[in-house]
């Protein structure tokens, strides 16, 4: 029942000229809970490239306020998403997105593969835990709005489509994966994030590894993770299945699950302006550090 009425809503629209609807249709009408889960994997999984995970690890804001840095990027992101990247809020957003990176001597092809993540991940996703799989049309759109997002934050050479970006951001993780103490410190930090909104700290190591079957081995080594047991992984796909099942059967919901609406927003529990969103980093860290990095 679902998957007919996306694919018959779908079949009306274009990636090129109706690039914001598609995605508004499956990050807030569609695979909702399932886009939410997958950017978050996205961008954990950008920890494991030594250069991101140690540079942020620095600025001790993964460290030390886990989740006003959730919030902030979450926001801004779902400002592009849900409003446009050049509407008059999304634009803000991604002013706001610039300025705070431009502080940091970031390479472009490190810029480039978080931006990757934010098309690829969600592909994955969608194939081991997804209702269904994402069809072309979906994918093109993804790499559509994320090449404009790009080219707005000046990235450079963006590969020419969904699967040559897919390409690049496999062959980057193959050569970049690696250990390094501050990556594993913002991974850390940011695993004991997601297990508090579900379970009591005390339970963590009980739960933990739950998280470690939503990794595949090349994540889990970058951060000498365990493997967690066939057992654990079997009982986890099977409840994701086991939820599959329901959801197919489930009608396409009538109105949109907006995040930057969602309540409540832990860190902003009065609401929030899209200018106030991610603290400047010379006032976190200082203009000397800025200026070594």
């Amino acid at each position: 029942m679902r998957e007919q009425q996306v694919l018959k809503k779908l079949a009306t629209l274009d990636p090129e000229k109706d690039t914001l609807e598609i995605v508004r249709l499956i990050a807030n009408y569609d695979f909702v809970w399932d886009t939410a889960r997958s950017l978050e994997f996205a961008l954990f999984r950008t920890f494991a490239v030594p250069s991101i995970g140690n540079l942020l690890a620095a600025t001790h804001e993964f460290t030390k306020r886990p989740q006003k840095r959730y919030d902030d990027t979450d926001l801004i992101l779902s400002e592009m998403m849900e409003h446009g990247y050049d509407s008059p809020r999304g634009s803000e957003a991604l002013r706001k997105l610039n300025r705070i990176h431009g502080h940091f001597n970031i390479s472009n092809d490190d810029f480039l593969y978080v931006l990757s993540t934010f098309v690829i991940e969600p592909y994955r996703w969608n194939q081991r835990f997804g209702y269904r799989n994402s069809g072309q049309k979906e994918l093109d759109t993804s790499y559509i709005f994320w090449r404009e997002v790009g080219g707005r934050m000046n990235i450079k050479d963006i590969p020419a489509g969904f699967w040559e970006l897919k390409k690049f951001n496999e062959e980057y993780e193959s050569k970049h994966f690696a250990f390094a103490e501050g990556s594993r410190k913002v991974a850390d930090s940011t695993l004991n994030l997601f297990l508090g909104w579900y379970v009591p700290k005390f339970m963590f190591p009980v739960f933990r590894p739950v998280l470690f079957c939503f990794m595949d081995d090349a994540l889990l080594n970058a951060f000498h993770y365990p493997k967690p047991p066939a057992i654990l992984r079997a009982l986890v796909n099977g409840i994701m299945n086991f939820r599959n099942i329901f959801i197919r059967l489930i009608p396409l919901r009538k109105n949109p699950v907006l995040r930057t609406k969602r309540e409540p927003i832990l860190s902003y529990p009065k609401g929030y302006e899209v200018k106030n969103l991610g603290a400047e980093p010379e006032k976190r860290i200082g203009e000397e550090w800025l200026k070594k990095h």
